[in-house]
Formats: structure tokens, sequence, C-alpha cells
């Protein structure tokens, strides 16, 4: 079957930066959306940023102009490249992928197919 797999996580002071990815196996042809996610425990799943098999990014707000979302030449990693990390952004980043339609961060956590297991990110003041 396809699996994601997230590597990167850890520790970080604020305003520190880390890079996180995601490696995506199984399937026939690279993932037609890619997009990352962070939630706090008792908190809504938050998507952060997407990307198109084609290249168009999407990002949510609070992110923008921090995170940077890219996937390599042959789409099936995903790299998210965090700056300047608040202590608040401290929750488990997961990374998924779904088939075609909408890839922007207006696609909620239901629309999403195949979800990595989560890795932690921490940031310390």
């Amino acid at each position: 079957g396809v699996q994601l797999v997230e590597s990167g996580g850890g520790s970080v002071l604020a305003g520190g930066s880390l890079p996180l990815s995601c490696t995506a196996s199984g399937y026939t042809t690279a993932p037609a959306c890619m997009g990352w996610f962070r939630q706090v425990p008792g908190n809504e799943r938050e998507v952060l940023a997407t990307i198109r098999r084609d290249g168009p990014t999407s990002y949510a707000d609070s992110v923008r102009g921090r995170f940077t979302i890219s996937r390599d030449a042959t789409k099936m990693i995903s790299y998210l490249w965090m700056n300047s990390l608040k202590p608040e952004e401290t929750a488990i980043y997961y990374c998924a992928a779904r088939g075609l339609g909408l890839c922007t961060v207006e696609a909620g956590p239901g629309l999403w197919n195949n979800w990595g297991q989560g890795t932690q990110v921490t940031v310390s003041s």
C-alpha cells in the first residue's frame, strides 16, 4: 500500500529554522497533491501549505513568508522549510497526500487520503 514517512522533526529555539521532509512510497504515479499540517493535542489539525504535482503552492496566513513547501524532481518527496519558528508552533507535524481535486489550504483535513505518522516539533523560548 501507499505510505508517507516524515522526517526532520526535533527541537529548536524560537526564531530558529527546521526542515521537514516527507517521502511517499507505493504510488504508481506521484501524488497529485501533497500538503503539510500540524496539530496540538486537543486542537484541530491545521493545514499549513500545499503543493501540486505541477508546482503551484498555497500557504496558510499564519505561515506565509516564513515556511516554504517544495517537492523534489521525482515529485515523491515533499519538503517544508520552516523559518522564524515560534513557541506556539510546537506541535506534531504531519504530511498528507491526495489525488486530483482541490490542492490549496482550503482543502480541509477530511479531503486528504493518506497521512504520515507525524513528527514532533518543539520550539523553545
